[in-house]
């Protein structure tokens, strides 16, 4: 049993009529005008053809013959044909004149919207072009210079003779020397004032010269 699922749009109607009718329709290169009023030949062939109706048939052949390949076979010597290709005389002057004017507005719609994409395409490279040229540059970080590594001075200890009130010494805070100043001396107990003007007491060991 044959499928008489229903032809879905245009393209399936144009393939399908190709198929039924080969000596009039052709789907590749240059097609053969069409006779005048082949419309009702179609829906009389078909009337029982479950898979198109008239307005299909009436749309698939409306975009038949609007097709370049057609509007190019309506020219001066071109016969038409039926639907078992059989010659129904040749063009009017008045169908070629109106088949290649019809061909180069066609033709003139796809030049402009094909200029006006490309148009579309430069001007949107431009925008992003101006863009990236107006955002700044991301700054590379700065590399961290190292930090100087003091190298700790050198001290001893201090002999009794250099405890004295009012020596410069240095003292032994545990994360390093600070300078002072001894102002008070109580056996091993020795009080000094540092830089900062702080007092404290301490031993006699922790001096430095």
């Amino acid at each position: 049993m044959e499928n008489s699922e229903k032809l879905a749009n245009s393209k399936e109607v144009i393939a399908y009529i190709a198929e039924r009718f080969p000596k009039c329709f052709i789907l590749e290169g240059e097609a053969k005008p069409l006779k005048i009023g082949i419309f009702q030949d179609l829906a009389e062939r078909l009337s029982d053809d479950p898979k198109v109706s008239k307005t299909q048939l009436r749309a698939g052949l409306r975009q038949y013959t609007s097709s370049w390949r057609y509007l190019h076979g309506v020219k001066p010597g071109a016969t038409r044909v039926d639907l078992d290709g059989n010659p129904c005389g040749e063009l009017e002057e008045e169908h070629i004149d109106h088949a290649k004017a019809t061909l180069d507005e066609s033709k003139a719609k796809v030049a402009a919207r094909r200029k006006e994409q490309a148009k579309k395409v430069r001007e949107e490279a431009k925008a992003k072009k101006t863009a990236r040229a107006a955002t700044p540059p991301k700054r590379r970080p700065q590399p961290v210079a190292a930090k100087k590594v003091e190298e700790p001075v050198e001290t001893r200890a201090l002999n009794a003779n250099e405890i004295t009130v009012g020596n410069n010494v240095s003292v032994n805070m545990g994360k390093g020397n600070m300078p002072a100043t001894i102002v008070e001396i109580n056996k091993d107990d020795v009080r000094i004032r540092l830089s900062n003007g702080l007092q404290m007491v301490v031993k006699a060991e922790n001096l430095r010269s």
